[in-house]
């Protein structure tokens, strides 16, 4: 699997060895052992799937704050999304600063998301599915949100008209949002 470092600390896209034929493909989505020896371990707890039956949906910029932080794992099983990481650790050297990336079921490619970065995606595709691995519970009480369209982040989605839940609609922008995550230099 290779490994390339993103942009934002701590952030990481993972291209997985993909063996196709005429079949179709077999490729190894996750190893433990991959992980440790790259000083990534997480031990992740729980798989979450979204499916996004429209191009233009976007969910997020969701994060979940400390004690209950979450790292994820992100992958595309089928369909495809512009998926967007955010910085939102105090003392980061890229603090408020944001990344985007395609993912796809063609691509493959996969999207470590680290504590202390908010998350969100739009759909390219109609009927795609989002499947991600997380290393926190879900915590109703520590779940939050940036607004998707804070002008102050600048982030260039590929719809100007999402889709959105009722609830991304009213998200603060980053200026206003609950944040208690520091950086920490590993």
């Amino acid at each position: 699997m290779k490994i390339t470092p993103s942009n934002l600390t701590g952030a990481f896209l993972f291209e997985p060895v993909v063996h196709g034929d005429h079949r179709g493909f077999f490729m190894e989505s996750y190893n433990d052992n991959v992980m440790k020896q790259n000083g990534l371990y997480y031990g992740f707890i729980q798989d979450n799937q979204s499916l996004s039956a429209q191009a233009g949906v976007l969910r997020g910029l969701h994060y979940q704050l400390n004690p209950k932080a979450q790292t994820k794992l992100i992958r595309v099983i089928s369909g495809a999304i512009y998926d967007v990481i955010l910085d939102i650790r105090k003392g980061s050297p890229t603090f408020g600063q944001w990344e985007g990336f395609i993912l796809s079921e063609h691509n493959h490619r996969q999207l470590l998301v680290p504590k202390g970065c908010a998350h969100g995606f739009c759909t390219l595709v109609p009927n795609t599915q989002v499947l991600y691995k997380v290393d926190e519970y879900y915590s109703p009480e520590h779940d939050r949100g940036i607004l998707w369209s804070d002008p102050a982040l600048g982030i260039d989605w590929p719809t100007s008209n999402p889709i959105l839940s009722d609830k991304d609609q009213r998200h603060p922008l980053l200026k206003d949002a609950e944040i208690n995550f520091d950086f920490e230099v590993k």
